[in-house]
């Protein structure tokens, strides 16, 4: 019995060496992506009207994620001017950093598909557990079923001992862009907004409001990704604060 758990362990251990090998080769380069849920065109302008206020909140638990500076650098490259003053600006841009951090990249992409304003919801995933002393208790097929679970255990114990020194890793930043442009003379932009309130758990009240806007209003969801193998969010960092600054003056 013992020279079989050996085998079984032995073999358990390089199947998952070989699965943890495949991932340091195939993640061992830093791959940073960044994508819109939706394309936000903006008219072209003259130069006089290039003016952007930029209003920046990152509402996460990762305070260190800035881009403020990266945004406005990228935008003055495009020959756009940050300014200090609304009234001095033709476009106003405004960010929101929902989610910074490791995620689980199903979750994060159904948090992203939602779209500009959609609640960040991940999917809770339950694993039942049987009652390993009840299926022992008699029956003929008692010892391949211990040879079984003592095989699952084993691998168990080889495939953690990959996974703790190689790992999969993956950081995402979810962002909520808007984008107002300030209408022309005379442009009246009829504005409604509708909100709906939970009050208690039965009931709810909806809010409509309706009002007369000065600015044309633009919205899209950006989800910036980095994926490595054992990678720190440290090292992650600046390339994902540089792939959203780019892909927010990408629209400009």
């Amino acid at each position: 019995m013992f020279k079989k758990v050996a085998v079984m362990f032995s073999v358990a251990v390089l199947l998952a060496g070989c699965a943890a090998t495949q991932t340091m080769i195939s993640k061992r380069n830093l791959d940073v992506q960044t994508k819109m849920s939706s394309t936000v065109f903006l008219n072209p302008v003259e130069d006089v009207q290039k003016t952007v206020y930029v209003q920046v909140k990152n509402t996460s638990d990762k305070p260190k994620f800035k881009i403020d500076s990266k945004i406005k650098t990228a935008l003055e490259s495009k020959g756009y001017r940050v300014v200090s003053s609304l009234n001095k600006a033709h476009y106003l841009l405004q960010a929101n950093i929902l989610q910074a951090g490791k995620i689980d990249p199903s979750a994060a992409e159904k948090m992203f598909i939602g779209g500009f304003g959609s609640n960040l919801e991940a999917a809770a995933i339950g694993v039942g557990v049987g009652t390993a002393a009840g299926l022992l208790s008699g029956g003929s097929g008692r010892s391949m079923l211990t040879g079984g679970l003592i095989g699952g255990a084993i691998a168990g114990i080889g495939s953690t001992i990959a996974n703790a020194a190689v790992k999969d890793v993956t950081y995402t930043v979810i962002t909520d862009l808007q984008i107002s442009e300030k209408a022309s003379k005379g442009a009246k932009i009829q504005q409604t907004e509708e909100s709906n309130l939970a009050q208690g758990t039965s009931s709810s009240i909806k809010q409509v409001a309706s009002s007369q806007a000065g600015w044309m209003r633009y919205q899209t969801r950006i989800m910036s990704t980095a994926n490595k193998v054992n990678l720190k969010f440290e090292d992650a960092l600046p390339l994902l604060e540089k792939g959203l600054a780019d892909s927010i003056s990408g629209i400009f």
